[in-house]
C-alpha cells in the first residue's frame, strides 16, 4: 500500500474550512474530522480508491492520514516547511493555482456552446456522424437524366425502389440487390453522390445525381440501431472540440487585451535569452 501513502502524501496542501464535524482522531493534539476525511478521500484519483477499497476500504485509509500528520508535523518540527527551497516552491504551486483559477473564470466559465453553434458544427462534419451511424443506401443509376426524372416520378408514385434499380440500374454490382450499397462510409461512393446522401432523410429519394458514370437516384434507407453508441461517441467528441477551439479564442482574446494594455520594457539582461532566439511569434488575432 505505499503507492497509496505516496499519493496521499502528494494530496495538495489546502484543507476544508473550519468545521464542526465530528472528529475521528487526534494526533498529538490534532485533530482529523470528518468532513476533512471525505475531502481527502474524494481528492484521490479513482484507481487509488480502489487500491483501498481491495486493501482495507477508508479505515486503512484513516489509517494513512494519521501517517501523513505524523510526517508533517515532523517536518515542521526539523523546521522543513521553512527552508528557502520549500517556500519557494510553495509560491510555484500558488502562482500556478492563481492561474488555474483566473482560467476557470476569465476563460472556461465564459464559454457556453449555443444549440445552433452544436448543430452546425454536426453539420459541418457529416461524414464522421453519418460513419459512426453505421447508415444503409440504395441508389439507381442510369445513362440520361430524362430516364433519372422519369424513374423519380414512378417512385414518388408509390413505386417499389428495388425493383425499378433490378430492371434498370446499369451498377451491375449493387441492381441485383434492390441497389443496395450496404453500410455507408466515406468515399464509397463519388463525391457528388456522397454530398446528396448527407443531406437525406431516411426512405427520402434524391433528385437525379450527374456523375462521370451516368445519373443516380439515392435513397437513405436507414441507420443501424447498434450505430448508436458510436454516433453518441462522435458526437461528444466533436462538442469537446468545439469547446476546447472557442476556450483557445477565449484565452487569445484574454491575452491580447492584457498585452494591449500592459507596459512591456525589455531590459539590458534580456539579450540573455533573446540572443539568437530569431523573431517573436506574432500575437494571436483577439
Amino acid at each position: 500500500m505505499l503507492p497509496c501513502l505516496a499519493a496521499l502524501i502528494w494530496l495538495a496542501g489546502c484543507t476544508p474550512g473550519a468545521d464542526e464535524s465530528p472528529v475521528l482522531v487526534i494526533v498529538n493534539g490534532k485533530p482529523v474530522t470528518q468532513n476533512e476525511f471525505e475531502y481527502r478521500w474524494s481528492e484521490l484519483p479513482a484507481s487509488v480508491q480502489a487500491r483501498y477499497k481491495s486493501a482495507g476500504g477508508r479505515r486503512k485509509f484513516l489509517d494513512d492520514l494519521i501517517s501523513r500528520e505524523l510526517l508533517l508535523q515532523e517536518t515542521r518540527k526539523l523546521g522543513l516547511d521553512r527552508t528557502p527551497r520549500a517556500i519557494e516552491r510553495l509560491e510555484r504551486v500558488k502562482e500556478q493555482l492563481a492561474l488555474d483559477e483566473l482560467m476557470k473564470a476569465a476563460v472556461t466559465a465564459q464559454v457556453a456552446l449555443t444549440k445552433e453553434e452544436l448543430e452546425g458544427y454536426y453539420e459541418i462534419h457529416q461524414a464522421e456522424l453519418y460513419a459512426a451511424d453505421q447508415i444503409r443506401a440504395a441508389h439507381i443509376l442510369v445513362k440520361s437524366e430524362e430516364q433519372a426524372r422519369d424513374l423519380k416520378r414512378q417512385l414518388d408514385l408509390g413505386m417499389d425502389f428495388a425493383m425499378l434499380a433490378l430492371r434498370f440500374s446499369l451498377d451491375q454490382a449493387t441492381k441485383y440487390r434492390g441497389g443496395d450499397l450496404g453500410s455507408y462510409r466515406p468515399g464509397l461512393v463519388e463525391p457528388a453522390v456522397n454530398t446528396a446522401l448527407l443531406a437525406l432523410k431516411p426512405g427520402v429519394v434524391s433528385e437525379p445525381v450527374e456523375t462521370a458514370s451516368g445519373f443516380h437516384l439515392v435513397k437513405l434507407t436507414g441507420r443501424e440501431p447498434e450505430g448508436a453508441p458510436a454516433a453518441a461517441a462522435v458526437r461528444e467528441r466533436l462538442r469537446q472540440e468545439l469547446h476546447a477551439e472557442k476556450e483557445r479564442r477565449q484565452f487569445e482574446a484574454l491575452l491580447s487585451k492584457l498585452r494591449g494594455t500592459a507596459a512591456i520594457r525589455m531590459a539590458d539582461a534580456s539579450r540573455f535569452v533573446t540572443e539568437d532566439a530569431g523573431p517573436l511569434p506574432a500575437d494571436p488575432a483577439p
